[in-house]
């Protein structure tokens, strides 16, 4: 059930956009800087798109930022869980050391109830 209501959702999004980008196909021009600046600094860098695929692009961008900055503010919680995972396996081994040292020498009936 959950998987068609997951259908029904990318479904609509998808129509979403579709509706965004029909209403939006009018060319608009990008400019690196405006035209005064570029004057001043020889750049005339300008490219002209449809206006839905610089909507939809900002939108891309911005979650590539938002998983990036995401991805960095984690990075101190995952270093600390592999250094608790490196410990815990030490500290696993250890203790299958251990058992195995208290075992030796001692009454089988002994290890058996152990």
């Amino acid at each position: 059930m959950m998987r068609y209501i997951r259908y029904l959702f990318l479904a609509v999004i998808g129509i979403c956009l579709i509706v965004v980008a029909l209403a939006n196909r009018a060319p608009v021009t990008l400019r690196v800087m405006p035209e005064e600046l570029a004057s001043i600094f020889q750049l005339s860098g300008s490219i002209t798109l449809p206006l839905f695929l610089v909507i939809f692009m900002g939108i891309v961008v911005g979650l590539l930022i938002g998983f990036v900055w995401e991805w960095m503010r984690e990075f101190k919680y995952r270093h600390d869980l592999s250094k608790k995972g490196k410990e815990l396996h030490r500290l696993e081994r250890e203790n299958k050391v251990l058992k195995a040292k208290s075992g030796e020498g001692t009454d089988d009936v002994l290890a058996l109830i152990e």
